[in-house]
C-alpha cells in the first residue's frame, strides 16, 4: 500500500470472484445469461488499466462495457465486505475446489455436480486418490479413458505454483504503454521492453522494461509513481518492481549508457540462449556478464551501447529476439545464415475472420473497413456454417458481392477484394457439416474441429484435407492457453497429409490460442508446408491479433516466403489445390 493511498482490492483479485462466482453458479446449473454476465465482467476488468473498484465507488464503472448497475454494486460490495455477497453464499453451499473440477479433461460442470454429490469427493487431492485407485470410472458418466486423463492431469506439477504466466496478448499493450510512458520523461534516453514478451513467448511472467537515463534515480522514481501503481515491491536509486491493479508485475532497470546493450542482450534472455551464449564465450577466451564483455587473459572489459555490438564483437550476426531459444540460432547467426523473417508488414490479407452472421461481434461492413484500412488486398470472410443454414448463406453472399461492387466503384479505394469464405465443422466422424455443392460456392474454406476434441482428432483432420474443396485447417490443436489442453493430434502426420492434399495450415493468432505452436510451425516449415497467418477476428480490435501470429511465425523461423498470405490473391489461386 503506497501512503496516502486507499487499500483497494486489485483488479487482478476483483476478477477472480466474479470468475469463482460463475464456476459456482454452474455448477448449481444456475441462469446461463447471468453466468456469461459475470465472466464478461470478469474480462473487462482484468482488461482495465485503472481501480475498477475505484470506478466503482466513483459511479462510473457502469460506463465500462459489460458492467451494469448490478455488477457496479457487487464490486463495492467487495470493496465494503470483501466479498461479493452472493459469492459469500454460494461457497457455504458449494466447496469451492469443486470447481476447479471443471478445467480438467472431459469434465464439464454437470459430470463436477456429479462427482461431488454423488461421490462426496469435495477436493482435488481426493479426486487425485480416487482416480488413481480407478473409483471413478462407472460413476457420473465417467469412462476409463476419462479416468485416466484425471489422474494423469493432476499429477502433474500445478501450473499456477509460483508467479503466474499471463498471455501475450494481454500484457504486451501494457507494457508498451508503460515504455511509452517512460519514454516521455526528460531524464530517459533509451527505454526498451525486455524479457519474453520481447521475445514474443506465448505467455509472460514479470514484465522486464531495460532503460538509460540521464538521471537514473528520477526516472525510477517516475516510474514508482505511475497513477496504475498500487504496490512498490523494490526500490533502489537504479532498479524497482511495481504492481499494477490488475497484478501485473513490472520491473525497471536503468544503466549507464555505455552498457545499455548488454544489458538489453542479457534480460531478453531466453536463459538457454544466454547460457551457450556465454560457454561458447568462455571457448573463445571471453567471459559475459549483464554488463559487460571481459577478456580473459588480458582483463579488458568491453560494454556496449548497441545490443547489435555485443553480438559482432562475440563474433554472431544481430539475432532477432523471437530466434533466442536455443535452437540453432547461435551457428546460423556465426556463420551469416540466419533467415530474413516475415514481418508484419508483409501480410498481403487475412483469410479467417468472423462478422455478425455468426458469432463476430461487429457488423460485416465494419469489418471490411478496417482490413481496408489496415492495407490489405484481400479479406476472407469464414462466418461458421452452422450459423449460416437455409437462405442466409446465400444472403451473406449477396451482401459480399454488393460490398465488393460499391468498393470496386470507389475509385479512391485501392484495389480490395472481400472474400466469400467459410468455417466448416470436422464432425466427430470426419465429415463436413457443409455438402461439397455450397462448398464449391465459396472462395476460401476453413475446417475446424470446434467439440469433442480427444474423440479421433488426428483421423478427423486428415479426413476433412481429403476433400478439394478444404483450402485450410483451423486451430490444429485446438488448445486453450492455461484452460485447455491441447487435444492428441499426431501434428507430423497432419503435415505429411496436407503437402499430400495441398492443404495449408493456420497460425490462429488469437491470443489464447496462437495454435500452431511454434515448434509444430517450424516442422510445418521444414518440411516445405506454407502456412497462413490470420486473426481469426471476431470484432474490429481483433484483427490486430495478427501481430502476435507473426511473432509465432518468428519464432517458428517463418520468411516471408514460408507464409502463403504474404502474396496475391491471384498467386495464392494458383498454389491452392485445384477444386473438383
Amino acid at each position: 500500500m503506497i501512503a496516502g493511498v486507499p487499500e483497494l482490492p486489485r483488479n487482478d483479485l476483483l476478477a477472480e470472484q466474479f470468475d469463482l462466482l460463475a464456476d459456482l453458479m454452474e455448477l448449481e446449473g444456475g441462469d446461463g445469461f447471468r453466468i456469461s454476465a459475470y465472466r464478461k465482467a470478469a474480462a473487462r476488468i482484468r482488461e482495465t488499466p485503472s481501480s475498477v473498484a475505484q470506478l466503482a465507488l466513483d459511479g462510473k464503472a457502469k460506463q465500462l462495457q459489460g458492467i451494469g448497475k448490478t455488477i457496479e454494486a457487487k464490486i463495492v460490495e467487495v470493496v465494503d465486505e470483501g466479498e461479493i455477497r452472493a459469492l459469500t453464499k454460494r461457497k457455504a453451499e458449494v466447496p469451492a475446489e469443486v470447481a476447479t473440477f471443471m478445467r480438467l479433461p472431459g469434465l464439464g460442470p454437470k459430470t463436477a455436480r456429479r462427482i461431488w454429490q454423488e461421490l462426496g469427493i469435495t477436493t482435488a487431492a481426493d479426486l487425485k486418490a480416487a482416480a488413481e485407485a480407478q473409483g471413478l470410472r462407472g460413476h457420473a458418466g465417467i469412462g476409463a479413458g476419462t479416468e485416466e486423463k484425471i489422474a494423469a492431469a493432476l499429477a502433474r506439477p500445478k501450473a499456477t505454483e509460483g508467479p503466474r504466466r499471463a498471455l501475450l496478448g494481454t500484457t504486451l499493450p501494457k507494457l508498451r504503454a508503460v515504455v511509452e510512458v517512460l519514454r516521455e520523461h526528460p531524464a530517459s534516453v533509451e527505454v526498451s521492453l525486455a524479457g519474453s514478451a520481447r521475445r514474443m513467448r506465448e505467455t509472460v511472467r514479470d514484465l522486464d522494461i531495460i532503460a538509460t537515463a540521464t538521471d537514473a534515480e528520477a526516472l525510477v522514481d517516475y516510474f514508482c509513481s505511475l497513477r496504475w501503481v498500487v504496490d512498490v515491491a523494490a526500490r533502489g536509486s537504479t532498479k524497482a518492481t511495481v504492481v499494477s491493479h490488475d497484478g501485473s508485475r513490472f520491473d525497471l532497470r536503468v544503466v549507464p549508457p555505455e552498457s545499455y546493450g548488454n544489458l538489453l542482450q542479457h534480460f531478453t534472455g531466453s536463459k538457454h540462449h544466454n547460457v551457450a551464449l556465454r560457454e561458447d564465450a568462455v571457448r573463445r577466451g571471453f567471459s559475459v556478464s549483464e554488463y559487460s564483455v571481459t577478456e580473459v587473459e588480458s582483463g579488458e572489459e568491453h560494454s556496449f551501447a548497441r545490443e547489435e555490438d555485443v553480438y559482432r564483437f562475440l563474433g554472431y550476426d544481430w539475432i532477432p529476439p523471437e530466434l533466442r531459444e536455443n535452437g540453432g540460432e547461435l551457428a546460423a547467426a556465426r556463420k551469416g545464415a540466419l533467415p530474413a523473417l516475415v514481418e508484419l508488414g508483409d501480410l498481403r490479407g487475412d483469410l479467417h475472420t468472423h462478422t455478425t452472421w455468426s458469432d463476430g461481434k461487429d457488423p460485416l461492413e465494419e469489418m471490411v473497413a478496417s482490413a481496408q484500412a489496415r492495407g490489405y488486398a484481400y479479406y476472407a470472410i469464414c462466418d461458421h456454417a452452422q450459423r449460416l443454414r437455409g437462405d442466409l448463406l446465400g444472403q451473406q453472399s449477396e451482401q459480399i458481392d454488393a460490398l465488393n461492387e460499391l468498393i470496386t466503384s470507389d475509385k479512391n479505394s485501392a484495389p480490395f477484394r472481400i472474400l466469400k469464405g467459410i468455417e466448416v465443422n470436422i464432425r466427430p466422424d470426419g465429415t463436413l457439416d457443409v455438402s461439397e455443392e455450397d462448398l464449391a460456392t465459396r472462395d476460401w474454406v476453413v475446417a475446424s474441429v470446434h467439440s469433442r476434441f480427444d474423440h479421433n482428432p488426428t483421423e478427423r483432420v486428415l479426413g476433412a484435407m481429403e476433400s478439394p474443396y478444404v483450402d485450410c485447417i483451423g486451430h490444429v490443436t485446438n488448445r486453450k492457453i492455461g484452460k485447455r489442453t491441447p487435444s492428441p493430434v499426431d501434428v507430423e502426420r497432419v503435415i505429411e497429409k496436407a503437402l499430400e492434399t495441398g492443404t495449408f495450415l493456420e497460425i490462429n493468432s488469437q491470443p489464447d490460442r496462437l495454435d500452431l505452436t511454434d515448434l509444430h510451425a517450424r516442422a510445418a516449415r521444414e518440411a516445405g508446408l506454407k502456412l497462413v497467418i490470420d486473426s481469426d477476428g471476431h470484432e474490429v480490435g481483433a484483427l490486430d491479433f495478427v501481430e502476435l501470429g507473426v511473432g509465432q511465425a518468428r519464432r517458428a523461423w517463418l520468411t516471408k516466403d514460408d507464409v502463403l498470405n504474404t502474396r496475391t490473391w491471384k498467386q495464392i489461386e494458383k498454389l491452392r489445390k485445384k477444386r473438383a
